[in-house]
């Protein structure tokens, strides 16, 4: 409502005496709802329209913001260098501080500090990643000893301490809640993802010792609750561990990650899909694709696959992943090229909020549309309205719609509709076929996703361990996604901390096919 009332205001033809104030406070309202393209617009205006504006240090200083989230560093370095010195200097130091250890590769680093050698957050930043995020090589030596003295760091923490030494076999720990101490058939069930996780782990230990990369799985029970996890950190034994896997609940998995990045021991979550976990932690890792690089991998599959008017309407529930998801959809669309028509939150539990939602699209004149819920109402809502405006738009959702009951596979057969689909597993798949086959000689019972989880995760990143050692952070991203032993591909290139590879799949004669996939590795 904000941008809707003040962006009027701000046309110089309209000679307002407030013009600058409210292009200002556009500006804010746009980055608070994360529309950094259009904040990015306004101050641009702000700034040539109205230069004599007092505040402009302001505007300068939120331009540095936008130009971050963007990732646009050189463009942030160069708008804060424009504010007066004696304004908002702590401010400006501290945004600095925030965002410029985001910065994911050694050459942008590099070329950044060429442009700006005297930039001391940025030599802090960049010795920081050198001396404890994984990146140092002994090339890197002098240039870190010069930035050390440059910008008079304290060289104790800024040493980086010995890479450790590739080895035959690696210590490998698993942090999950087992919860033995209760042995209740009520825990046991509700506890078998835990179960069905560390069996496909056991049997990627046993692939790996085949293969000639032996790892050793030490299992920790971390319990329901934090304490006990952290009592499990306060073991001496775990800080000699080559890498850490686990745990699966979020408060326990922060942890777990500020524990990793002091220890400077890679640690992988199995299940999260929270890409604020690994933000700004480079020995964090999730093995699942993120729901924001979910959304933007549907989004540029859309914009180059779909054809049609590149325009969209995106629904998504009112929760936090859906919101993400949304936003991250619009983003990445736009940002292609695309345009976002509408973007609107749904409660498929409330009726009313769906017919709300639906509320005056008119899906017949538009490129395709996007509803991402898991709700069981949300399939049988959406195409009823699309049946009743006659409408063959294309539509993405998520994959659980495929095991809605409320909605058939000859309807979602019979339309363009496409699907986020990260755990899609091809069951005529040799290794797919196989590790089913050692699953159930071994627990008696078919392998839930979970075990494939489990399994897929040990044997990509015990590969990683044999293949670089217990630091191979630039290894990872130096390369791209490669197809998985069991899940069609993993991969984290350009220095991401979440799966890049996200498979979209289709309904073809009632059979799912991936229409996205990885090269045969």
């Amino acid at each position: 409502m904000a941008l809707q009332e003040l962006e009027p205001l701000t046309a110089p033809g309209n000679k307002f005496s407030r013009a600058p104030e409210a292009a200002y406070l556009y500006a804010v309202a746009a980055t608070k709802a994360a529309k950094w393209p259009e904040a990015e617009q306004m101050l641009n205006l702000l700034r040539s329209e109205y230069p004599q504006w007092p505040n402009l240090p302001e505007a300068f200083f939120l331009q540095g913001q936008v130009s971050f989230e963007q990732g646009d560093f050189d463009n942030a370095l160069r708008v804060l260098a424009q504010l007066p010195p004696d304004r908002l200097a702590t401010e400006r130091e501290n945004m600095k501080a925030v965002y410029l250890p985001r910065i994911k590769d050694k050459a942008t680093f590099q070329g950044l500090l060429q442009t700006y050698p005297q930039e001391a957050a940025l030599g802090r930043a960049y010795a920081g990643k050198l001396a404890n995020g994984g990146w140092y090589t002994d090339a890197d030596k002098p240039q870190l000893d010069q930035l050390i003295t440059q910008f008079a760091l304290d060289r104790t923490r800024y040493t980086p301490r010995p890479r450790a030494q590739r080895k035959s076999t690696y210590n490998i720990g698993v942090l999950l809640p087992f919860e033995f101490n209760d042995p209740s058939w009520e825990t046991r069930r509700k506890n078998q993802f835990v179960t069905d996780l560390y069996a496909g782990l056991r049997l990627a230990q046993d692939s790996l010792q085949r293969e000639g990369r032996p790892v050793q799985l030490f299992a920790y029970d971390t319990g329901a609750d934090t304490l006990q996890l952290k009592q499990v950190l306060a073991l001496p034994e775990l800080a000699g561990m080559d890498m850490l896997i686990g745990p699966v609940y979020k408060s326990g998995a922060r942890i777990l990650a500020r524990y990793a990045q002091q220890r400077q021991i890679l640690c992988v979550n199995p299940l999260s899909q929270d890409a604020d976990l690994v933000l700004d932690n480079p020995w964090h890792y999730l093995y699942e694709p993120s729901t924001a690089t979910q959304a933007r991998q549907a989004a540029q599959f859309a914009f180059s696959r779909l054809g049609g008017p590149r325009t969209a309407v995106v629904l998504h529930e009112d929760t936090k992943d859906e919101t993400a998801f949304g936003l991250a959809y619009k983003q990445a669309y736009e940002a292609l090229g695309g345009r976002v028509l509408q973007l609107r939150r749904i409660n498929s539990d409330a009726d009313e909020s769906l017919s709300t939602g639906f509320a005056g699209l008119d899906l017949k004149s538009v490129g395709h549309l996007v509803v991402a819920s898991d709700a069981k109402k949300a399939g049988p809502y959406t195409f009823g309205v699309m049946k009743a405006q006659e409408a063959r738009v294309p539509l993405i959702t998520y994959a659980s719609w495929l095991d809605n009951s409320r909605v058939g596979l000859y309807q979602l057969d019979a339309r363009d509709v496409y699907f986020v689909h990260s755990k899609f597993l091809d069951r005529t798949n040799p290794g797919v076929r196989r590790f089913r086959q050692l699953y159930l000689q071994r627990q008696k019972l078919p392998p839930s996703v979970f075990a494939f989880t489990g399994f897929e995760l040990l044997y990509y990143f015990g590969s990683q361990l044999h293949q670089y050692g217990p630091a191979f952070q630039q290894n990872l991203a130096a390369s791209g996604p490669v197809s998985g032993a069991v899940f069609q591909g993993i991969g984290y290139p350009g220095g991401t901390h979440d799966n890049q590879y996200v498979p979209i799949t289709k309904l073809e004669r009632l059979e799912v096919e991936v229409l996205n996939p990885v090269g045969i590795r």
